[in-house]
């Protein structure tokens, strides 16, 4: 039974989160995900270490809440919680000086024992949380929260408050894994004596993996991007791990970042030359000019400006970079880089910034202020990446106007949809390889259609300014992970209610919105009135698309035999079995009223189609189906007189039979193809017998099947036997006329005898 009265509770453990430290995109994902969270109805309490790095102003709206001691091996650490609420959310600093007092968040050769500690601090104070708070589910992000998942399931699993602890463990990057030395699994993790834990975090004789122990320990595990979730289960990405997420799988989503839109938003942001907005862009150009001032540029709004803010390193594609850079700069395209990195890339972006004056900027420092402006100023955003689980510089590029240049993988591919020159569409630029010239020629189509279509060039700035990549999407998703694992707890009304109720309206009257016959009717009465034979068979071919799913083989077969106007030779024969003695002249006659009938019957077929299929049919519906039950009964009677092979031909007719009565709008036509060969030659009334039969079946054919009201009964006997001894004529138009033809009159000797017997009873 779900509980509508308690929400979901998550702990969200994280090593950085901004505003208080950021190093990369996991800073943005833990401070602005939570936030989203609780504006969906969720209550998150965010871990982080309390690195001295934070700043003084955070510190001093921090107050202690608890502290409590942690066993890490045979240690015994002092952790402290310092509480802190910010935009919503509450913080829970994980306080100990002698991991987390440092200059820098990692890079220190005791990383390991650090956030290992850190990993157990965050199981441990789950029983240190504010009153009213039990944890839902356990959100951790990489692999210094990997721990987390292996500590809750071998020392705290059985005892009640961790019972209902789901673990999903997030992977941003799997490049960075936390392999150490498995000295470490006894000496600090305590674990080298539970036989599972050892052998699920041992990746190879010497080595243990915590994000490995993550993947094998968590309940689910998520991505930062559907592409990249496939990505990483391949040997060229998975860095080693891909065998135990193909394993894992089923466990395995990707799930898209967003951006803080607030923070980033050219309208607002006080850090740019200029403000602007999707429909009054005057401000970019303005940033543009500045940066280009700024940094030592040309001055010149009729060139593109491509800038790069990212690590110089081989995974952001800064190889391909190199190799380019030299024909970009040559074919008139401004580049601005800012980054650190790799010393050869820093110092190759100097040369370049030395040998094209005016054109190339090289920025080697970090510096978030120049990067905003840098996003508002430019034309054009390069991120040639050799991987990227998600990427956050394309989706703040798109949100100021600047159109990114990317290569197709991981959150790239998802983010970015490339240019198409036929239709519009695309917010910016892609290419698939990695490869340099490949690369180099998306610039040049970037830069081709600033040059030459500059009407093209602005929409497709508009359809990038405009894309959603907030954070309410990706929240949603991660909420249908949580109440996924957690069917107990109801989530908001307002997010299920709404298609639950469409989901009721649809069950209540299935039939109308499966069947919408009635319009079609309508359409096809005028080729009715037409005379011309295509219109006819084009009519049945357009009556066979809305039928009934229970008499869609039927419609095939008639909308295939009706083009060779031979439908009614087959089909009609069953009415026509009970007059088999009546004269050509009484045969006329009755084509004549059915002709004259026909324009009528065609627009009481139009209304009574889909009452047909339905249970509450007209009157003239429901005699047809009394006909039917009459016609079945009697083929059961009749067929003693009838071989073994006709008994069985018989059974096989009688589903066509009463198809015929449910959708009798596609034999109107037939009728009237058999009035117009009567009028237009007189050679039918003079044929041999075997043709006789035909003409009259084709004569009685429409009054039998719909205008007569309510068939006689010694009508409706022999209408099955007259089905069963004349079914192979059905297969007349795949085999030759003349076979056909010459087993006609056999035919209708046996069903003038059977006629006659009857008479005599």
């Amino acid at each position: 039974m779900a509980d509508s009265s308690k929400k979901m509770q998550i702990v969200f453990a994280s090593a950085e989160c901004a505003p208080f430290v950021k190093t990369g995109g996991l800073g943005d994902v833990a401070g602005s995900l939570p936030a989203a969270l609780v504006r969906a109805g969720a209550e998150v309490i965010v871990m982080v270490p309390k690195y001295a790095t934070i700043k003084d102003e955070y510190k001093a709206q921090m107050e202690h809440f608890s502290d409590f001691y942690v066993s890490l091996g045979w240690r015994n650490e002092y952790c402290g919680l310092e509480k802190l609420e910010h935009d919503g959310v509450t913080y829970m600093f994980i306080d100990n000086e002698r991991y987390f007092a440092r200059d820098y968040p990692y890079g220190f050769f005791d990383d390991g024992e650090r956030f290992a500690f850190f990993s157990k601090a965050i199981t441990e104070s789950l029983q240190h949380l504010p009153a009213g708070f039990e944890c839902d589910i356990l959100h951790c992000n990489d692999w210094q929260t990997a721990l987390a998942p292996v500590f809750l399931r071998e020392f705290y699993q059985g005892l009640p408050l961790y019972d209902r602890v789901k673990t999903v463990f997030s992977i941003h990057n799997v490049a960075f894994q936390g392999q150490f030395s498995d000295t470490v699994m006894e000496d600090i993790l305590g674990v080298a004596h539970i036989p599972a834990a050892a052998s699920q975090l041992r990746c190879d004789a010497c080595s243990i993996n915590y994000m490995l122990g993550a993947l094998r320990y968590a309940d689910a595990i998520t991505t930062v991007s559907p592409t990249y979730a496939n990505e990483i289960q391949t040997p060229e990405f998975g860095e080693g791990l891909d065998g135990v997420l193909r394993e894992r799988s089923y466990a395995l989503q990707g799930i898209l970042n967003g951006i803080d839109v607030a923070g980033f938003d050219p309208a607002t942001d006080k850090r740019i030359a200029a403000n602007y907005t999707v429909d009054d862009r005057g401000g970019k150009a303005v940033c543009k000019a500045k940066l280009q001032e700024e940094l030592g540029l040309e001055v010149r709004d009729d060139r593109p400006l491509m800038v790069m803010v990212t690590r110089l390193t081989r995974q952001k594609g800064l190889d391909l970079v190199m190799y380019a850079l030299d024909r970009i700069l040559a074919g008139g395209v401004q580049v601005a880089v800012l980054g650190t990195g790799d010393r050869d890339y820093e110092d190759g972006l100097r040369y370049f910034q030395d040998k094209y004056p005016g054109t190339m900027a090289a920025r080697i420092e970090f510096d978030p202020a120049l990067s905003q402006r840098m996003y508002a100023a430019a034309d054009m955003f390069l991120m040639p990446s050799k991987f990227e689980p998600c990427g956050l510089s394309q989706i703040i590029a798109m949100r100021y106007g600047t159109l990114p240049i990317v290569r197709e993988t991981g959150g790239l591919k998802d983010t970015v949809i490339p240019y198409n020159e036929f239709t519009g569409e695309g917010t910016g630029f892609s290419f698939s390889n990695f490869n340099g010239d490949e690369m180099g020629d998306a610039v040049f189509r970037a830069a081709r259609l600033f040059w030459d279509n500059r009407d093209a060039w602005n929409q497709l700035v508009t359809q990038a300014m405009s894309q959603d990549f907030s954070w309410t999407r990706s929240a949603d998703k991660y909420l249908d992970l949580y109440f996924f694992m957690h069917p107990e707890i109801e989530r908001p009304a307002a997010v299920v209610d709404e298609p639950a109720v469409v989901a009721e309206e649809t069950a209540a009257e299935p039939k109308p919105k499966a069947e919408p016959v009635v319009e079609e009717p309508k359409a096809e009465e005028k080729p009715v009135k037409a005379e011309s034979k295509v219109k006819i068979e084009a009519a049945l071919e357009t009556e066979a698309k809305p039928a009934a799913k229970s008499a869609a083989k039927k419609t095939t077969t008639r909308k295939t035999t009706a083009k060779k106007a031979t439908t009614t030779k087959a089909t009609t024969t069953k009415t026509t079995a009970t007059k088999t003695t009546t004269t050509r002249k009484r045969t006329t006659a009755a084509a004549k009223k059915a002709a004259e009938a026909a324009p009528e019957v065609k627009a009481e077929a139009a209304v009574e189609a889909k009452p047909a299929v339905k249970a509450p049919a007209k009157t003239t519906a429901k005699k047809t189906t009394a006909t039917t039950k009459k016609a079945t009964a009697a083929k059961k009677t009749t067929t003693t007189k009838a071989t073994t092979t006709k008994a069985a031909t018989t059974k096989a007719a009688a589903k066509p039979a009463a198809r015929v009565e449910e959708t009798p709008v596609e034999a109107k036509p037939a009728a009237k193809t058999t009035t117009r060969k009567r009028s237009t030659t007189t050679a039918k009334k003079t044929t041999t017998k075997a043709a006789a039969p035909k003409a009259e079946a084709k004569a009685e054919d429409k009054p039998a099947v719909k205008v007569e009201p309510a068939p006689k009964a010694a009508e409706v006997k022999t209408a099955p036997k007259a089905t069963a001894k004349t079914e192979p004529a059905k297969e007349a138009p795949v085999s030759p006329a003349a076979p056909a033809e010459e087993k006609a009159p056999t035919k209708k000797t046996s069903v003038r005898k059977a006629t006659a017997t009857r008479k005599r009873r």
